[in-house]
């Protein structure tokens, strides 16, 4: 049974930041690529950031492009996602997730149908 457990949301001031953890199990961490998405109250969930298996190829939302890093370690089948410079508009619930690393094409991380596994979220709230 795949499971992916988010850590790290809370409560920030804008300008401030906070790091995310996403410990998978039930899978093979090394051959997956892995993702964040997140939803705001009222609007679509988006993409936010993705890494391929080896962590050599990573995407970013323009929104956080500069600010937002993920990272892999795939000894600790853990994903990171270290948020800089917040701003009130990246209040949201933050969705790890995660598929096998066989994906091609240009944009398949924009998509949400693209993921095989979904974490339960995380809320981050940042305050201006």
């Amino acid at each position: 049974q795949v499971q992916l457990a988010e850590s790290g949301g809370g409560l920030a001031q804008a300008g401030g930041s906070l790091r995310l953890s996403c410990a998978a199990s039930g899978l093979t961490f090394s051959t997956y690529a892995m993702g964040w998405f997140r939803q705001a109250p009222g609007k679509e969930r988006e993409f936010v950031t993705a890494v391929r298996w080896s962590g050599s190829r990573t995407y970013y939302a323009d929104s956080v492009k500069g600010r937002f890093t993920i990272s892999r370690g795939n000894a600790k089948n853990t994903v990171y996602l270290q948020m800089n410079s917040l701003k009130p508009e990246d209040t949201a619930v933050y969705y790890c997730v995660a598929v096998t690393d066989t994906r091609a094409g240009s944009t398949w991380y924009l998509r949400g149908s693209s993921y095989d596994y979904w974490g339960q979220g995380t809320q981050v709230t940042v305050s201006s």
